[in-house]
Order: structure tokens, then sequence, then C-alpha cells
């Protein structure tokens, strides 16, 4: 599991459904992404929403929230209040990473569960 966490960033991303939208440019760019009541489509922008996220993906949890309810929160456009700072996760070099990022999480948190599950109950499974 060790293996599967450290090396998220070359995990095959979970072959979510890519939905786009009729007459919108598709692009990449993140501003702030919104998961649907139901859990089971993420909006990334206006011209993209990536459907068909696994229930078990909300299973695997760091701390008080899933991983992809993380990687939701964290990768926004932001800009701090006090120092008119702007945080943009966006990478111009690569556009496809954060929506490539959902995938892997997805990935990861969908393998842990599996390997936790399979576990004896006295090591959690």
């Amino acid at each position: 599991m060790a293996e599967l966490h450290l090396g998220y960033e070359d995990a095959e991303p979970w072959p979510l459904e890519w939905i786009e939208r009729d007459g919108v440019p598709l692009s990449y760019r993140v501003e702030k992404m919104k998961l649907a009541k139901d859990k089971r489509s993420l909006v990334v922008n206006d011209s993209l929403t990536l459907a068909g996220i696994p229930p078990e993906v909300f299973d695997y949890r760091l701390g008080n929230r899933s991983g992809l309810d993380w990687v939701v929160d964290q990768y926004r456009v932001k800009t701090d209040k006090r120092s008119g700072i702007t945080s943009d996760p966006n990478r111009p070099d690569d556009p496809q990473y954060i929506v490539r990022q959902v995938g892997q999480v997805v990935r990861v948190s969908v393998e842990t569960v599996e390997i936790v599950t399979s576990l004896p109950a006295e090591f959690g499974g």
C-alpha cells in the first residue's frame, strides 16, 4: 500500500467518463471544482464534467475527508485577502495535470479501500 500511495502521481488514472459541454470549447483549466450532490460526478469547469466516480472513493479518508474531497478543496484558484497573492494550481506546461490527478486520486482511493477490506479483521479489514 505504501508503494501505491508514494507513487500516486504515476498511477494510471481511473477511467472516468469525460462529459464535454456542447458549444463550449474544451478546457482543462480549473477555477473551482464542484462535486455533484450525489458525488458521482465532478464539474471541473464550464466545459468539462468527470462522471462515474465510484462511491468507495469516499470510504478512504484523510482525517475527516476523502482524498478526492481534499483535491477538490485545494486545487482551485484563490487570492489571499491580506497579501493579494493569487495561488493558481493550473500548470501552463501541463494543462491536464489537475484532471489527471483527479483520476489518479480516484484510483489510489479505490485500490486502498480494496486492500484494507481484504485484510483480516485484526488488521482493519
